[in-house]
């Protein structure tokens, strides 16, 4: 199909085109402008982008720290140990409060709560609850 090709605009919006229906070669200020703007974009962009290199690295940087650098919280040694209670104790009740174990036990008519550490096992507080006679 050939292409149609309609009548030339009328009216005084057409001031840039000469009278053979091409444009105008553009004024030598207005191109120095145009250069002057595309410069200024491209320098805005090469810091919008570097920016955003600089925040990409960071995030990285921050998740391999915080992998490399996680304090044991991974596959931990396991650690075993034996605590002696006395003779006819009973526990009544186990818990985990953040890195402590909370063991609740009953001995000779008081009760007695022992914290350990997660990770050593190790007895770190205790309290015993009596009756005043």
């Amino acid at each position: 199909m050939a292409k149609l090709i309609g009548p030339d605009p009328e009216g005084d919006w057409d001031d840039d085109r000469d009278g053979q229906g091409a444009p105008a070669a553009p004024a030598a200020e207005t191109t120095a402008a145009t250069a002057a703007v595309a410069a200024r974009v491209r320098l805005l962009m090469l810091i919008s982008g570097l920016t955003t290199l600089v925040a990409i690295a960071a995030v990285f940087g921050v998740v391999g720290y915080r992998i490399f650098h996680a304090g044991g919280n991974g596959a931990a040694p396991l650690a075993g140990g034996v605590v002696a209670l006395q003779k006819g104790a009973r526990v009544i009740a186990t818990a985990v409060a953040g890195d402590r174990i909370v063991v609740t036990f009953e001995a000779g008519g008081a009760t007695e709560i022992r914290t350990f550490d997660v990770k050593t096992l190790k007895e770190t507080g205790w309290v015993k609850f009596s009756t005043e006679p």
